[in-house]
């Protein structure tokens, strides 16, 4: 069994970042801003999220900028409660197999966003505990929303439920303004959403559902990265009630969770928590959903 090493670097011209690391893989996460994890992947091979070297090493500022990476928000989305920008230096302290990194109260939403990043010593996985508290005066509505903005030209495969529910419907889809319902990057299918990322293509599109299956998958760099989550039946969430949303434009694809809505009340806190696998040897699979399952069964198994 190896160990998690934690470890303070250097990385894409910021100072002051957090290698967390088992010789397997390893994550790197922003100290100068955040909280953000900027990396995740195999050791010495590609980063499976997205990097803007625009941005990369950018600090300070009331301009909320595209890092990239894995980042905490909270939803529904609204301008400018939601664009607070992430631009400070954070907090950061050991914990068991990781770190917990704590941003400053943002001043605008006087909501403080917190992340707990854990990684197993052995294995590709990791636990990321999402928690937001608000530090204001009032109660505040909100979903923790948790956003990974993946490297691009990768294929993200999303599960529409099974259920049987005879006459009545059996999902939820919200597609947004700007999305082309016959966009030639998706593709609807009987078990699956496929989105197949196009850096050619400026168009942004955004779709999100009610992902009872609680997880999403992205092929890339012949690896598999899987982000698992729980989804709550019986709550309440935004956007018409979907758990899972994905945006893709010509630079990314973003894979975000969302917890249920809650009323916050002040001093209070809440929590939502993802788990990632990566999987490597994986080459990307076409749009057929027998190869897709074929792959995912032999990976996932029962937790599919």
């Amino acid at each position: 069994m190896a160990d998690v090493t934690v470890e303070q670097i250097s990385y894409g011209e910021w100072d002051n970042c957090i290698k967390i690391s088992n010789n397997v893989v390893d994550l790197v996460v922003t100290a100068d801003i955040g909280p953000r994890i900027i990396r995740y992947g195999f050791c010495g091979k590609e980063n499976e999220m997205c990097e803007f070297e625009e941005t990369l090493g950018m600090t300070g500022g009331d301009q909320w900028r595209l890092y990239g990476g894995h980042r905490l928000w909270h939803s529904p989305e609204a301008r400018p409660r939601t664009y607070e920008p992430d631009n400070f230096p954070v907090q950061w302290d050991k914990i068991p197999g990781g770190i917990r990194t704590v941003q400053v109260v943002e001043k605008g939403s006087n909501i403080q966003k917190e992340m707990e990043i854990v990684l197993s010593p052995d294995n590709s996985f990791v636990q990321i505990l999402h928690r937001i508290k608000n530090k204001g005066l009032w109660p505040v509505e909100l979903s923790v929303w948790s956003i990974s903005a993946m490297a691009p030209r990768g294929k993200e495969v999303v599960p529409l439920t099974a259920k049987d529910t005879g006459l009545l419907p059996n999902r939820v889809m919200a597609i947004w303004p700007y999305s082309r319902l016959n966009d030639s990057r998706v593709t609807l299918g009987d078990k699956y959403i496929i989105l197949r990322h196009d850096p050619d293509n400026k168009q942004p599109f955004k779709i999100g559902i009610s992902n009872e299956r609680g997880w999403a998958a992205y092929f890339n760099h012949d690896n598999l990265f899987v982000k698992k989550y729980t989804h709550n039946g019986n709550a309440s969430y935004p956007d018409f009630g979907v758990s899972y949303e994905s945006y893709m434009n010509d630079t990314m694809l973003e894979m975000e969770t969302l917890s249920p809505l809650v009323q916050l009340a002040p001093d209070n806190e809440a929590e939502h928590i993802e788990r990632w696998m990566l999987f490597n040897d994986v080459p990307v699979p076409s749009d057929n959903e027998s190869e897709i399952d074929n792959i995912l069964n032999g990976l996932l198994g029962d937790s599919m």
